[in-house]
């Protein structure tokens, strides 16, 4: 089926896990819709992850409520079995999918409703698009980046394992879940690792017999609709690695691994580094703790028989790179050859020309309801909480954008009184005329 002048009421753009869910709710209230994803189904899962990369969350928690993964419920599916779920998925619902279509521009209609869009198979219209392309889009690199040649430089993005780095030393900027894997991985592959530590928010990976998805979600953590002030941009460090385990940074340390503080700048092939390293540790094991404490308070309050769990509250003793934190580092001295940036990502929006967007790019919506009307954003952090990124949180984001899409379309399916005469005259005109031919 050629794409070229086709029409339909709801465009959906990406076909990783927000796109499928967007599409099974819309199926669920009768809106006719289309997905279009460039490459395949999850594709960011396949090819934008490194090779030994599992979910962060075990399969009982980060699926949707649909299909089960075919594993055991506490275990973290690796990323081509998080792919090969969202693909069958598809094949379940038989989702309308197409593939291997890129959207290269999206503009509103000037002479009726709706968008015009624009693919690299044709042109096709749409009463409403959604957004459903995630959030890790654009790979962010610091523009402090040094300009040695010399060195070899990735973004986590572009990272798959060790191998791929040439020999030597690695610094691995920013300590959240993807840099604290990573950086893991490269010491226990005998690479001296310096890791750069931001603030962060570092929960259990599990305590009293809970995982910690499961504390966040009784203690309604997943559901808060706003961050905590001074937490917008706080990133978790939580790993699946290895059957799950809870991030230390000292006992990495105590391992081998060397941390330093926030990095500053790189001025001729030395590393600076804020004096922040243990402030942002301290800060971390303070939301750590805070987290063991409300588990305990739920416990007690509600009456659970969960085993005790002490030994989670000991804290091994600061390592020397905390005692004594490095400022500065002279890469070649220390024989640092790589440098990876697990510094996050930004958004592209580039296709989507619309006017809903603030002077930073940044989405106006409420919810994924877009200021432009018939424009939606789903997989976006905070979309509508905590949870609006993750798995489970965006099939419930789906859900409430598929409903206001519907009761759009309810709305805009009315036709006042003189539309409706008009309507009803032109039938009888019509009956008429029929049964005249009859005789």
């Amino acid at each position: 089926m050629t794409l070229n002048n086709i029409e339909i009421d709801t465009l959906v753009v990406g076909a990783g896990q927000a796109g499928v869910a967007m599409s099974e709710h819309l199926s669920k209230l009768g809106v006719p819709h289309l997905v279009l994803e460039r490459k395949r189904i999850a594709e960011a899962w396949r090819t934008g992850r490194w090779d030994s990369l599992v979910a962060n969350g075990p399969v009982w928690h980060d699926r949707f409520p649909g299909l089960e993964f075919n594993l055991d419920a506490d275990a973290f599916a690796g990323k081509d079995q998080v792919a090969d779920y969202f693909e069958q998925y598809v094949r379940k619902y038989n989702l309308p999918v197409r593939t291997g279509i890129e959207v290269k521009k999206v503009v509103r209609n000037a002479d009726r409703p709706g968008f015009t869009i624009e693919t690299n198979e044709g042109v096709i219209r749409a009463n409403r698009v959604v957004a459903a392309t995630g959030p890790f889009q654009k790979p962010v690199i610091p523009a402090i980046a040094p300009k040695d040649a010399n060195l070899h430089q990735i973004h986590s993005a572009a990272y798959f394992n060790p191998e791929q780095l040439p020999e030597g030393a690695v610094l691995v900027v920013g300590a959240g879940s993807s840099g604290v894997q990573i950086a893991e991985e490269l010491m226990r592959a005998g690479r001296q690792v310096y890791l750069s530590v931001g603030a962060h928010d570092r929960p259990p990976r599990a305590y009293r017999n809970r995982d910690f998805c499961w504390w966040l979600g009784v203690l309604g953590e997943w559901d808060a609709e706003i961050a905590k002030p001074g937490r917008e941009h706080v990133t978790i460090a939580v790993s699946g690695a290895r059957g799950g385990h809870t991030v230390d940074f000292r006992a990495l340390a105590h391992q081998g691994m060397t941390l330093v503080g926030l990095t500053q700048s790189f001025e001729n092939g030395v590393a600076r580094f804020q004096d922040n390293l243990v402030d942002n540790i301290n800060r971390g094991d303070e939301n750590y703790l805070a987290l063991l404490d409300a588990a305990d308070a739920y416990i007690e309050r509600n009456g659970l028989d969960l085993p005790e769990e002490p030994e989670a509250r000991k804290r091994l003793a600061d390592p020397e790179c905390m005692v004594n934190p490095l400022q500065q580092l002279d890469l070649a001295q220390a024989g640092v050859t790589s440098i990876i940036w697990a510094t996050g990502y930004g958004v592209d929006f580039s296709w989507l020309q619309v006017d809903t967007f603030d002077a930073n790019g940044k989405p106006q919506h409420q919810r994924g309801v877009a200021r432009e009307p018939g424009v939606y954003f789903l997989g976006l952090p905070w979309l509508s909480r905590r949870g609006s990124s993750f798995i489970w949180g965006v099939w419930h984001d789906a859900k409430h954008v598929a409903g206001h899409i519907a009761t759009q379309r309810t709305y805009l399916a009315y036709r006042d009184r003189e539309q409706r005469d008009a309507d009803e005259q032109q039938d009888h005109s019509i009956s008429n005329v029929s049964t005249f031919g009859a005789h």
